[in-house]
């Protein structure tokens, strides 16, 4: 069953609105004060979610004074679906356009998953922008010089696998069954079954699954082409603005024991938390750690 981009304009303490950057149209769920000199906080998805998956930090971080901005990442949710531009590079200049386009002159990036490996590559390919970083459930992109293996499970690592062959890892995204087994197996424990339904709605939009898929497989065949290696060899530098990594420790995708080792070598000025109770899906599976942690960590290290 096809849905609307309409189905994923969920109401909450939020607002719905669309701009234009690198040459898309993008939706974000904005919150927080109108002032556009207050500190924007930009939130990117990951895979296979959309903006909503930040709903429990969008609140608090409006109420703690920041301006919030919640991303449909390109091929995503209300965003527009092109059929290209899903590599990393195309991926950070779509959300310094986002940043641009929203009156701020830079942000605070947080990402999760995915959304995370953008966030972590915005300091490199996007500096004038990015004032701080924080990365959930996403190694350094680093890490990709060796192989997925190093840092991902082996029943994830088989997922990726297949997540390659196009159409058919498509169609199978799309079945009921076998996309809440999949997204579940990354979880400590099954997600809420409205969040589930409410992500698998966000993948039957019309090319949704595919191109979210693309941005996956761009990411794991990295250093197989000469824009990924160039990528690669850019995101090496050290990381000079604040940054925070959080893991959690019952994750079904990420291995706990490789996670942080590309941050630590690369950032000036990390903090590292494992979060005990959590798998992959941090932002909803322990909203109040990391939205506590998130805080704290603005105040002390980003905002002083």
């Amino acid at each position: 069953m096809n849905h609307d981009y309409s189905d994923v304009l969920i109401e909450g303490p939020w607002k719905h609105e669309f701009v234009s950057a690198n040459g898309s149209r993008f939706h974000v769920a904005t919150a927080g004060v109108e002032d556009r000199a207050a500190p924007l906080v930009v939130l990117l998805h990951g895979f296979p979610t959309f903006w909503w998956s930040w709903r429990y930090q969008i609140p608090a971080l409006a109420k703690a004074g920041y301006r919030v901005a919640a991303v449909d990442m390109r091929g995503c949710g209300a965003s527009d679906k092109p059929p290209s531009g899903y590599d990393m590079p195309t991926r950070t200049r779509d959300i310094a356009g986002i940043i641009r386009s929203l009156g701020a002159s830079n942000a605070i990036i947080v990402g999760h998953g995915i959304g995370g490996t953008t966030a972590w590559a915005m300091p490199t390919l996007q500096p004038a922008v990015t004032r701080a970083v924080a990365a959930l459930s996403a190694p350094h992109p680093a890490h990709l010089h060796t192989s997925l293996r190093s840092t991902t499970t082996r029943f994830a690592f088989a997922q990726m696998q297949f997540f390659k062959f196009g159409p058919l890892a498509s169609k199978a995204l799309l079945k009921p069954e076998k996309f809440a087994q999949a997204v579940n197996s990354w979880a400590a424990e099954p997600l809420d079954p409205e969040a589930v339904a409410n992500y698998l709605n966000a993948l039957g939009i019309p090319f949704a699954a595919h191109n979210s898929l693309e941005a996956v497989r761009w990411y794991t065949s990295a250093n197989r082409s000469i824009l990924g290696r160039k990528f690669l060899s850019a995101v090496r530098a050290p990381v000079q603005v604040p940054a925070l990594q959080l893991q959690g420790a019952l994750d079904g995708c990420l291995r706990r024991e490789s996670a942080a080792v590309d941050a630590s070598a690369l950032c000036l000025n990390l903090r590292y938390e494992v979060l005990s109770n959590a798998g992959f899906f941090l932002p909803e599976e322990d909203p109040v750690t990391v939205n506590d942690i998130l805080l704290d960590w603005l105040s002390d290290s980003v905002m002083k």
